[in-house]
């Protein structure tokens, strides 16, 4: 988790003043972990703290806060009767135009309470991040939030704007460390409404493209098209990537397997493509699909960050 400054300047040119609500520290368990945080205005609110009754609360005060930056500190049991036996810390901050522009570094560190003057707890955490090259955990220290700004860790390039692509993007656009390219043969073909964290693209040649993707990409393929699912077949086996599936059927794979190994992919390339995606299990319904999908993605990510835990 880390600070979306892009949803946060979103919120606050959309509806003016907002005020940003993170779980600053947590004592025991608690329903979402720090760093995750919520955006609250006068008629809405957006993202999640999770803990029903704890953001419930966290939201009326929200609405009434009237200070720049408020901490507080929440026994979930005694104090809102939920189940959770901790105790969790909330940062709730207020943003307006000007003072959100003045959040443009990759790491944001300010004060919250007690002395004013950095500690040396912060000053060392700030230190070794710099060292390792590495971005410190969400945390407060000795009176002072530090988080750094979000980057979406998994680039995402949906390749279809059909029902089935606009189903996935639909599920997917919310997770915050997707960072969604999205292609189709034309600009008619996505719809009017597309989510600001997502990218359009459209492309006469679609496979053309391929090239651009960053090479730890996950690819997601349902064209309109079985010819343009080849060709971006063809084209990702000739470009690195982190993941790639195709929608279809045993058959359709069967003769794309056929076709790939004729224009010179070997066997053991080819089965670095995922096909079908998804759980077949869940249906066919274009919903159904991109939750299967949307899980296989997210076990694939999970994967991914253990084991560079386990490298560490």
């Amino acid at each position: 988790m880390g600070f979306d400054l892009i949803d946060l300047k979103a919120a606050v040119e959309a509806h003016g003043r907002v005020t940003r609500v993170v779980i600053a520290d947590i004592k025991g368990s608690s329903p979402r972990e720090v760093g995750a945080a919520m955006l609250v205005w006068e008629a809405g609110q957006s993202g999640t703290i999770g803990g029903g009754a704890l953001e419930f609360e966290a939201t009326q005060r929200a609405r009434r806060q009237t200070r720049d930056r408020v901490l507080s500190r929440h026994a979930l049991g005694p104090e809102l009767g939920q189940c959770c036996g901790g105790a969790v810390t909330l940062v709730s901050e207020i943003y307006d135009a000007d003072r959100v522009e003045t959040l443009d570094a990759e790491l944001i560190v300010r004060h919250v309470s007690g002395p004013t003057e950095q500690p040396l707890a912060l000053r060392k955490v700030l230190k070794a991040a710099r060292n390792a090259n590495q971005p410190p955990e969400p945390q407060l220290i000795s009176g002072w939030m530090v988080e750094p700004v979000h980057t979406p860790a998994h680039p995402l390039w949906i390749w279809g704007a059909g029902h089935v692509g606009r189903a996935l993007v639909d599920v997917l656009a919310p997770m915050p460390d997707f960072d969604i390219t999205w292609i189709d043969t034309g600009a008619d073909r996505f719809p009017a409404a597309i989510p600001a964290n997502v990218t359009s693209l459209p492309a006469a040649d679609p496979a053309s493209l391929v090239r651009h993707a960053p090479e730890n990409a996950k690819h997601l393929i349902l064209t309109y098209s079985h010819e343009l699912d080849l060709g971006l077949c063809h084209a990702l086996l000739s470009h690195r990537f982190g993941f790639a599936g195709v929608i279809g059927s045993a058959s359709k794979w069967a003769r794309f397997r056929s076709r790939l190994t004729a224009l010179g992919h070997p066997p053991g390339q080819i089965d670095r493509l995922t096909c079908p995606i998804g759980d077949p299990a869940l249906g066919k319904h274009p919903q159904a699909i991109a939750v299967g999908v949307a899980t296989q993605l997210l076990r694939h990510a999970a994967a991914i960050e253990t084991g560079k835990e386990r490298r560490a």
